[in-house]
This record gives C-alpha cells, structure tokens and sequence, in this order.
C-alpha cells in the first residue's frame, strides 16, 4: 500500500475529458474505492438531448439527487477513511451543469435545493480537473460512441468549460489542473506516472498546473 497524503480524490473535467478513465485507473493504482457518477441511469439524459428546454430541470434534479445518494455514504470526517476513496465528480458539479442548462427562476429554486443538501457533503482532499480542447473533447464523445451524445454543439461544451474553470478560479480549492490535450492515459504508462507522481506530493490549497 502506497501512502498517502489525500484519501479522498475526486476527477472532473468536461464531457469527454475522459475522467472515468482516469478515476478507474487511480482507484485500482492506490487500491481504492471507486465511485463512479451512474449517468446510465438517469432516465432524462437522452431526452435532454433532443429537448433541453423541457427536461434540463428533471435531468439536473435527478442527478442531484443520485450524487447525494452516493455521497452521503462516504464517513463525514476523512480521517475515517480506510482506504483512498476515487470519484469522477464533484458534487458541485450539479450547480455549474444547472447555471448552464436551466433558466433563471428554475436556477435559482436549484440553487436553494443544493445550498441545504450540500452542507452535509465531505469534499475531496484534492481535484484533479482535466482540461482539453472543445475539438479533442468532440473527438472523445464520438469514439466512446453514446448515441445520445452525438449531436451536443460546440457551444455547450465551451459554456460547460467556462462554468468550471471559473468555479476553480473562485474557490481556494487544491486543484490539480492537467492538459489532457495529448493525454491517452491508458496506453502511455508515463502519462499516468505523471499523475501519480504529482499525488504523492503535498500541495497547498489553490490551482497547480501541469501537462501530460
């Protein structure tokens, strides 16, 4: 068992960034828990797709509901973590996803929803963001092949990112933020070093940047 500092890691990044991947990998690397976001069951996520106006609400609702389910689980207080605990996603993700998809009243009835729940949440000890171009990150969406996904404009993708990178600016949070623009962490093994590499030393809160 390797030491260390964070035991609780959570990975974010855009649709596409390939923060799945990279959970799964660092998970059976420490040994870890693994806690993967279930978006295969929400059954608004296609439907959102076709039609943002009418379902945006159901679909963030729903997620919402689902990452507190699975958060809730965790032990309130990191020391009680036996193991390193891996997710791919924040649970404040909910909040950027819903300022971009829902319109101002429905936002801000959201927002209340989310103030009461999230103060029960244990945050992560670091944030690994993964950032990559808006066309690297279309190319991911059509190799992983998601029906559903297929059309998303460019726009979203660029207003998503935006959402994040001003969170990460915003809050003094340890963040680990990667260019993944080259990144294949599967198939280049110093790729994924480098990330383990850069978890084995201790930061101070705020953004650290690398590329891979």
């Amino acid at each position: 068992q390797i030491f260390m500092h964070y035991k609780f890691i959570t990975v974010e990044g855009n649709i596409g960034a390939g923060k799945t991947t990279l959970a799964t990998m660092l998970a059976e690397y420490y040994k870890g828990k693994l806690m993967l976001e279930r978006f295969a069951d929400n059954p608004f996520l296609p439907k959102f797709y076709e039609n943002p106006a009418q379902y945006a609400f159901p679909l963030e609702l729903f997620f919402l509901a689902e990452r507190y389910k699975q958060l809730k689980q965790l032990p309130h207080t990191q020391d009680l973590f036996s193991q390193v605990i891996v997710s791919d996603y924040l649970f404040t993700k909910s909040l950027l996803f819903a300022k971009v998809n829902l319109p101002d009243e429905e936002y801000f009835l959201y927002q209340k929803l989310f103030d009461i729940i999230q103060n029960n949440m244990v945050k992560p000890d670091i944030l690994i963001y993964l950032h990559a171009p808006v066309s690297r990150l279309q190319q991911n969406i059509r190799q992983r092949n998601r029906p559903y996904e297929q059309d998303i404009p460019d726009d979203y993708l660029f207003r998503l990112q935006e959402a994040y990178v001003q969170y990460i600016k915003q809050h003094n949070f340890r963040t680990l933020l990667v260019d993944v623009s080259n990144a294949d962490f599967e198939h280049q093994p110093e790729q994924f070093q480098l990330i383990t590499d850069a978890l084995e030393r201790e930061y101070e809160p705020g953004v650290h940047h690398f590329s891979v």
